[in-house]
């Protein structure tokens, strides 16, 4: 401070009766006991301890506390403990400003430790979204969820939903993520359910090592991935190499079967399963707007490219203009409430299993119908690469990746000619060129 300075013996009566004269905004008065602290008043009334030195040729102002809440001899013994600091050399503001951040370290590193699985697999959902597939985040939120919402459809009576079996580790604390906890998990999945708990233990394991590398989550993952451990592998066990398609001689038996089917929409749909080799769910989200009439193509939504276009094939062609148009979707069952469009037809699973009883078939699942695409082309030596382009498989080749183009005429050559031969074993006879929606076929 410049100017003259008060200097007082502050006794209890005067800090009680020191007052800011008027039309000042604040006063001073110094201790004389202690001559580096310094009451202030202001005009409202408030009086506030202070201490004040110089260090370096700079004047330091450190404030103490309101006279209400600090004594005489307690703001005397601050400002005496202050002088000894900055004799000493050392600014007590700097150690005031090292205080506060240790102290919001600490906080922030037990908030770290709070911190659920839950929370940090919402922050990772969050954060890697713009890099995956719809499919791949539906996965993530699916086997994570709590389960007990009112089923939507395909559930058989089962009324709600089931949690998933990530959820069992959602409510931990992150840190207490460790490889026997996920082991023991592993162990209690593998028995009920080992076919979903071996994905959910593959997207956990990616979980943990991007929290290794997120600063805000790295003090409480240990570095080498908890879920990465050979008890938790061998608890889960190998999946099942599945062998299921159709043979060709049982091609008649299936086709005959499937065509019965009461329900025209879900008949084509598995018809168009095995013709086309898509994935179950692409054929299901077929829209009227993806075919393309003109040029005959299918635009099919793939999971890997973000979408396709594939040959529009005579017969499956008929099959799709003899259905309805109930809504937008090729594939939609019948519409249930008045003024709403149909949604697409529930996965026809236990329609599919009837019709394969009566085929004398076993086991044959909608994936087994992709495989059976696959197979079936065995039979007419089609390129592999022609195959894979059409069922939506990455090219396996540098000389597919890069350098062979297929265009849709190329494609159709061959998927016609696989079409043609598919319906040629099963004994079923159409006119292509009959006009679409008009199917003429006997067996």
């Amino acid at each position: 401070m410049s100017g003259q300075k008060s200097r007082v013996r502050l006794t209890a009566g005067r800090v009680a009766d020191f007052a800011c004269p008027p039309g000042k905004s604040q006063a001073f008065l110094w201790d004389t006991d202690t001559p580096a602290l310094m009451l202030r008043t202001t005009p409202t009334g408030r009086k506030t301890y202070a201490f004040e030195s110089r260090l370096n040729g700079d004047t330091i102002r450190v404030t103490i506390g309101t006279a209400a809440e600090w004594s005489l001899e307690a703001a005397r013994t601050k400002a005496q403990a202050l002088k000894m600091m900055v004799d000493s050399g050392t600014d007590p503001r700097e150690v005031e400003r090292q205080q506060l951040a240790a102290k919001a370290a600490q906080k922030a590193a037990a908030a770290v430790k709070a911190v659920t699985v839950g929370e940090a697999w919402a922050v990772y959902l969050a954060d890697r979204r713009q890099y995956w597939g719809e499919r791949h985040y539906q996965d993530h939120e699916k086997l994570a969820c709590a389960g007990g919402e009112v089923a939507k459809r395909g559930t058989r009576g089962r009324g709600v939903t089931i949690a998933g079996p990530l959820h069992p580790l959602m409510a931990m604390r992150l840190q207490d993520l460790t490889a026997p906890v996920i082991e023991a998990w592993a162990v209690e999945q593998a028995k009920t359910r080992p076919t979903p708990a071996r994905l959910s233990w593959r997207l956990l394991r990616a979980f943990l090592a991007w929290c290794v590398e997120h600063p805000q989550y790295a003090a409480v993952v240990p570095a080498q991935n908890p879920a990465k451990t050979r008890r938790a592998r061998e608890a889960l066990g190998k999946a099942g190499v599945k062998q299921d398609a159709l043979l060709r001689e049982q091609l008649p038996a299936w086709f005959a079967a499937v065509r019965n089917i009461g329900n025209p929409a879900i008949s084509a749909y598995l018809q168009t399963l095995l013709l086309t080799g898509a994935r179950p769910g692409e054929v299901l989200a077929l829209r009227w707007d993806d075919i393309n009439n003109q040029w005959r193509g299918l635009t099919i939504r793939d999971k890997v490219e973000g979408e396709r276009v594939i040959p529009l094939t005579p017969y499956v062609w008929h099959l799709l203009a003899a259905l309805p148009r109930r809504s937008e979707w090729v594939f939609a069952g019948a519409t249930r409430e008045p003024g709403k469009a149909a949604r697409p037809i529930a996965k026809p699973h236990h329609a599919h299993a009837a019709a394969c009883k009566v085929a004398a078939i076993e086991g044959l699942t909608f994936h087994g119908l992709r495989r059976s695409f696959r197979s079936l082309t065995e039979w007419l030596e089609i390129p592999a690469g022609v195959v894979a382009q059409i069922q939506g498989h990455k090219p396996s080749a540098t000389a597919e990746k890069h350098y062979t183009v297929r265009p849709l005429d190329l494609l159709r050559l061959h998927h016609e000619r696989i079409e043609a031969w598919i319906l040629e074993q099963a004994g079923i006879v159409f006119d292509a060129k009959a006009e679409p929606g008009k199917l003429r076929a006997v067996n």
